[in-house]
């Protein structure tokens, strides 16, 4: 779409140069042939230093937009957001696309349904009932079990375990909301990776992106019902337990661990080698490695234990 068309279906102001824009993406990674958004005051230095074409903005920070993007200013940029990303949004089936590519030694169950554009690599089993969306792509003796469902554009690496039920490349829970409480959905048109040697148990869910990557880094060890949201990062074998839940952008470091029914906060950073206890819920960032964790609110694990302790000492 040109830039010109975006400003109208938001009913932005236009004033600047017109040019084809090819993507949304974060003010970080946006580049000149795409647009962006800023909701919130905090981002001003992010705004400065964006190379993105194009930024939807409020009046207020119209001033900080680089001479080198245009502004599109609007009174919700949030909520525009949104409405525009369902203009880039990909076809969910496209039927343009080349057939599927399936390595030497590969065995593909007659039950389960290959999109076109799909490659997927040497020697993997995908049982009855996967279902792997267009121009996904599955590494070399990687083993989906029934029932996995692995959407459009995700990549999963070699020497992968997709236990059954588990859906790879959902859409993450993102929408805005207006004044009256009316909710919008923001289309997530990123994606997720899985590097190698990782292993994910049943009925767990790794949601899409929306701009970008939710990357599942390597090693790491995913049990059953487990939730990832969209766009976060899981470093280098880390371990995530029964019914754990980690919020949308959260980013953690290598060889975490946390407990069954553990959780993020979203927007947070884990520190590597942290652990987690079971039921432990993360509501600010950790900063110092090594360290393990319980309770809510979060705290060390030895003080936890000091003060159940005493909560037990004084009901008898």
């Amino acid at each position: 779409m040109d830039l010109r068309e975006c400003a109208r279906i938001i009913n932005a102001e236009f004033d600047g140069r017109n040019f084809e824009v090819t993507k949304m993406n974060t003010l970080k990674d946006a580049t000149q042939s795409e647009i962006s958004f800023v909701a919130n005051a905090k981002y001003i230095k992010e705004i400065q230093n964006s190379h993105s074409g194009a930024i939807i903005v409020h009046k207020d920070m119209a001033e900080f937009v680089p001479s080198s993007a245009v502004a599109l200013v609007v009174e919700h940029p949030y909520w525009e957001m949104a409405t525009l990303s369902k203009y880039f949004a990909p076809p969910i089936e496209d039927a343009s696309l080349n057939e599927p590519k399936i390595g030497e030694g590969s065995v593909v169950s007659p039950k389960a349904e290959i999109a076109k554009g799909v490659i997927i690599g040497k020697n993997c089993t995908v049982m009855a009932h996967v279902y792997v969306g267009a121009n996904a792509v599955i590494g070399d003796n990687t083993i989906l079990y029934p029932s996995v469902t692995v959407y459009r554009d995700c990549k999963i690496g070699s020497d992968c375990i997709i236990h059954a039920n588990t859906t790879i490349g959902s859409d993450g829970f993102g929408f805005a909301t207006n004044k009256l409480g009316e909710h919008r959905k923001i289309y997530q048109n990123g994606n997720v990776v899985i590097e190698d040697n990782v292993e994910i148990g049943s009925s767990s869910a790794v949601d899409r992106a929306v701009f970008g990557s939710t990357l599942i880094k390597y090693g790491v060890r995913i049990d059953n019902l487990v939730q990832v949201g969209h766009n976060c990062i899981i470093g280098e074998h880390s371990v995530l337990v029964a019914q754990a839940g980690i919020s949308g952008s959260t980013t953690m470091g290598r060889n975490v661990v946390m407990g069954g029914q553990s959780a993020t906060a979203g927007h947070l950073s884990i520190a590597p080698f942290t652990t987690m206890a079971a039921r432990s819920g993360v509501t600010k960032s950790i900063n110092e490695s090594g360290l393990t964790f319980a309770g809510f609110p979060l705290m060390e694990h030895r003080l936890w234990l000091k003060l159940q302790g005493k909560i037990a000492r004084l009901i008898k």
